[in-house]
C-alpha cells in the first residue's frame, strides 16, 4: 500500500522572549552571584590608583611598560619596544622605540587619569628583574609579559636578554582598573572554511567594508554563509539540503582587576570575559542526511583578533578567536523549509575574588522573532548557527565558550488507504527554539597572579528551549 504524505504549514509565531539572565544550569552554583566584575574595594593605604582603561591609541607604535626591579615607583611607559622574540629560547632584543606623532585621544571606560609620558627611569636600559609588557611584536604576536633573567649583551639590533613568564600582578601592582573595550571590527581576521562565505563590518568615521557594511550600526562585524549540506541518499533531488544566513555581533572585552593588598598574596579581585550583542537570521530547507554518532558540525569561518587595551601605562593584549559553525542533527526522513530570526546579548568570563577563587559566569538574554516553516513526512530535525569563541591574555586561553542558538522541529505523519479508495491522514507536529551555552575556565587565568588551579573549571551548560508552535492535521 503507498503511503500518502502531506505538507504540514507551520502558521506564523509572535514574539517571543527567553531570559536566563546571571543564571547557569543546575551544576554550577554560584554563577549569578559572579555575573558581574568583582567589586573594586577601596585601598586601605591610599597608594592604590584607579587605572585608566581604553583601547590602545591608533596609528601610533605602542611602546612597552617596565617594572623596574627593586623600584618603589610604579610601573612606567617607556620609549622602549621589542624588536624581536624567541618563544623556544625567551630571548628577545630591546630598543627604543620610534617617535611617532602624539597619540590621538581615546575614549576611557573609566575615571580619566593624566596621561604618562616615558620618564628618564623607565628609558633606561633594561636590567636584571625588570618586568616588560609589550604589545604584538616579532615573534610574539600576542605580546610579551615577561620578565628579565638575564642581561646578555649589546648588539646592533638593541640589547639582548633572556626572559622568563611572568604575571599580570607584577606590572599592575595594587593599581586598580575595570572597563570594557570594543573590539574594532576592521582588525579582525577571517579565514572563510568554505565557498559562500562573506564577512561586513562596520566602525566609526564612516569606515565599511563587504557588501553588507552599509547595513550594519558601528562596530559591528557580520558573516553570511550559504552552504551545502549533505542530503539523504534517497531524498529526490529537488530536496537538497542547504544552509543559509548570516551571524552579527559586536564583541567587546570585560576586563577589571583589584590590586588593593589584602590577606595572601596575588590581586584582591579580578575579572576577564568577553560580552556583547548577537543577532543571527539563517534558514534550514532541504531533506538532510540522518546522523550518525555526534550531530554534523560545519565549521564555516574562523575569525582572530589581538586588541591591545591600555590599562594605565600597561599595554595588555588580549586574544580573542572564534568559530562559526552549522550544525545539523536529523534522522534523514523529514524535509523541510525553516527560517528563524535571533536576536540578544551573551556574556562569558571568569571572576576571581580573594579567599573564594574564580567563579565561571555565563548568561544569555535571547528573543526568538517570528519563525515560519513547512515540515513534510515524519521524523526529527535540529539545526543550528552558532560560534565556539575563546578568551585570553598574552597568548593563553582564559575563558571558552560555545553559544548555539537552535530550532528544533518533529512531525509524525500516518496515512491510510481503503478498498473503497478512500485515503485519511492524520498527524502532529512540534516547533522549539532555543539555545545552548557552555564553556570552561582554563588555567592560563593564573597570569593575573592568582593561585594555580588545576583542572578546568566547566562555566556550567546553560540551556533553554521553549515551545514556538505544535498541532494536529487530518482529514
Amino acid at each position: 500500500m503507498r503511503m500518502l504524505a502531506r505538507r504540514l504549514l507551520l502558521p506564523g509565531i509572535t514574539t517571543l522572549a527567553l531570559t536566563a539572565t546571571g543564571c547557569s544550569s543546575t551544576p554550577h552554583t554560584g554563577a549569578a552571584d559572579a555575573a558581574a566584575p568583582a567589586t573594586l574595594a577601596p585601598a586601605g593605604d591610599g597608594t592604590s590608583q584607579q587605572l585608566d582603561v581604553a583601547a590602545a591609541p591608533e596609528g601610533t607604535p605602542t611602546p612597552a611598560a617596565v617594572a623596574r626591579a627593586g623600584g618603589k615607583g610604579r610601573t612606567e611607559q617607556s620609549s622602549l619596544k621589542v624588536a624581536s622574540y624567541d618563544p623556544a629560547s625567551g630571548r628577545a632584543v630591546i630598543t627604543k622605540a620610534p617617535q611617532g606623532p602624539a597619540p590621538k585621544p581615546t575614549k576611557s571606560t573609566s575615571a580619566p587619569t593624566t596621561p604618562s609620558s616615558p620618564s628618564p627611569t623607565a628609558d633606561k636600559p633594561v636590567a636584571v628583574g625588570d618586568v616588560i609588557a609589550s604589545a604584538p611584536a616579532p615573534g610574539a604576536p600576542n605580546g610579551l609579559l615577561a620578565k628579565v633573567t638575564e642581561v646578555v649583551g649589546k648588539t646592533d639590533r638593541g640589547t639582548e636578554v633572556k626572559t622568563a613568564s611572568t604575571t599580570l600582578a607584577s606590572v599592575l601592582n595594587d593599581d586598580k582598573a575595570e572597563g570594557k573595550v570594543p573590539v574594532d571590527p576592521s582588525s579582525v581576521t577571517v579565514e572563510p572554511l568554505m565557498k559562500g562565505v562573506t564577512f561586513s563590518w562596520a566602525k566609526t568615521g564612516g569606515v565599511k567594508f563587504g557588501p553588507e557594511g552599509a547595513k550594519l550600526p558601528l562596530g559591528n562585524l557580520r558573516l553570511d554563509v550559504n552552504a551545502a549540506v549533505d542530503t539523504a541518499p534517497d531524498a529526490p533531488a529537488s530536496a537538497g539540503a542547504s544552509v543559509s544566513g548570516f551571524v552579527q555581533l559586536a564583541p567587546q572585552v570585560e576586563f577589571s582587576y583589584d590590586g588593593t593588598p589584602g590577606a595572601g598574596s596575588g590581586p584582591r579581585g579580578a575579572f576577564l570575559g568577553m560580552s556583547g550583542d548577537w543577532s543571527s537570521q539563517w534558514k534550514l530547507q532541504g531533506r538532510a542526511a540522518a546522523s550518525t554518532g555526534a550531530p554534523k558540525r560545519i565549521p564555516f569561518a574562523k575569525l582572530h583578533s589581538a586588541p591591545v587595551i591600555q590599562v594605565g601605562p600597561v599595554p595588555v593584549v588580549v586574544n580573542l578567536d572564534l568559530t562559526c559553525y552549522v550544525q545539523v542533527e536529523a534522522d534523514g526522513r523529514v524535509t523541510l523549509d525553516v527560517q528563524q530570526d535571533v536576536k540578544g546579548d551573551f556574556k562569558v568570563g571568569g571572576s576571581y575574588a580573594l579567599g573564594k577563587g574564580w567563579t565561571p559566569v555565563s548568561r544569555s538574554d535571547v528573543k526568538s522573532t517570528p519563525v515560519t516553516a513547512t515540515v513534510t513526512a515524519a521524523g526529527k530535525v535540529k539545526g543550528a548557527l552558532g560560534a565556539e569563541a575563546s578568551v585570553g591574555l598574552y597568548g593563553a586561553v582564559g575563558v571558552s565558550a560555545d553559544f548555539a542558538p537552535y530550532l528544533r522541529g518533529e512531525a509524525d505523519a500516518k496515512a491510510s488507504a481503503s478498498s473503497d479508495g478512500k485515503t485519511s491522514l492524520s498527524g502532529a507536529w512540534a516547533l522549539y527554539g532555543g539555545f545552548d551555552l557552555s564553556g570552561q575556565l582554563h588555567l592560563q587565568l593564573s597570569l593575573f597572579g592568582t593561585p594555580v588551579f588545576e583542572r578546568k573549571i566547566p562555566l556550567g551548560a546553560l540551556n533553554r528551549e521553549w515551545a514556538l508552535a505544535s498541532g494536529h492535521a487530518g482529514r
